[in-house]
């Protein structure tokens, strides 16, 4: 169950970019359910609002990557138990109630659990789409398998697929469990990136703002560990949560939180 998303925390949000617009359509290929199956990710999970003083939710990067997508939700609970062949019947799928129009089905062998989705994808030109396990979601057992689908031109729809890791142990998924997470990514953007090892020597300032940060984060954890001091009464460094440098310096650009949209309904009567 640590895998599954905090109920109740998928709200509305709205963009904060003010450019051009990026289409994800989503075309429903099978009969809807009653069950609402396509969320904007929210930034908490289980395990992190259970970590002590909920203190996973502290860690800025964790809560941005959470949210940087959408959510295929699970809306039948099953349960999956690998022997450890690499056979096809390898796999035994079980349901609590009646399978959904489109079940968990074992295609490939090697404890590999397909499910194709309900939906048929389609994004703006030039970008992608990559369909990969629910972020910071780890479930015992089992992982998820990514890809990235060139989602502007195709007409085939694709699947999501997870393997199972440890042979005999079952592993459920839970109905209103995330299945997959949707993120769109323009295309060839990491091919434009240009890597390059320098000396940081040779940049002064970055040089004593990096090492003047790592001397500060010592100097904290050691008075942390103090009854009385500065570090105890803060309990934790927010300089890169709040968006500045241990200087004051202010990030010119700082995010908190995404306001990923929530689908818009288009559909003719609806």
């Amino acid at each position: 169950m640590d895998a599954q998303i905090e109920p109740g925390t998928v709200g509305s949000g709205s963009a904060a970019d003010p450019g051009a617009d990026v289409e994800f359509l989503a075309y429903r290929m099978t009969p809807p359910t009653e069950d609402e199956d396509l969320w904007p990710a929210p930034a908490t999970r289980v395990w992190m609002e259970r970590s002590p003083n909920r203190f996973a939710n502290r860690c800025l990067p964790l809560l941005i990557a959470n949210q940087a997508g959408w959510l295929l939700i699970n809306t039948e609970t099953v349960r999956l138990t690998w022997s450890g062949d690499p056979a096809i019947d390898a796999i035994a799928i079980e349901y609590d109630g009646d399978p959904p129009t489109l079940p968990a089905i074992s295609h490939f062998g090697m404890g590999i659990v397909t499910w194709n989705l309900p939906y048929f994808f389609r994004t703006s030109p030039g970008w992608n789409l990559l369909v990969r396990g629910p972020a910071n979601c780890p479930k015992d057992g089992i992982y998820a398998l990514e890809g990235i689908v060139e989602s502007d031109w195709t007409t085939a729809t694709f699947t999501m697929n997870w393997q199972l890791t440890r042979p005999g142990l079952p592993v459920v998924f839970e109905r209103g469990e995330p299945l997959c997470m949707l993120v769109p990514q323009r295309r060839h953007d990491v091919e434009r990136v240009r890597p390059a090892f320098r000396s940081l020597e040779a940049e002064p300032e970055l040089e004593r703002k990096v090492r003047g940060w790592a001397a500060s984060r010592e100097d904290f954890l050691t008075d942390l560990a103090a009854d009385g001091t500065d570090a105890r009464n803060r309990r934790w460094q927010k300089d890169y949560f709040q968006g500045h440098e241990v200087d004051g310096t202010k990030a010119p650009v700082h995010q908190t939180k995404l306001r990923v949209r929530d689908f818009v309904d288009e559909r003719s009567g609806h």
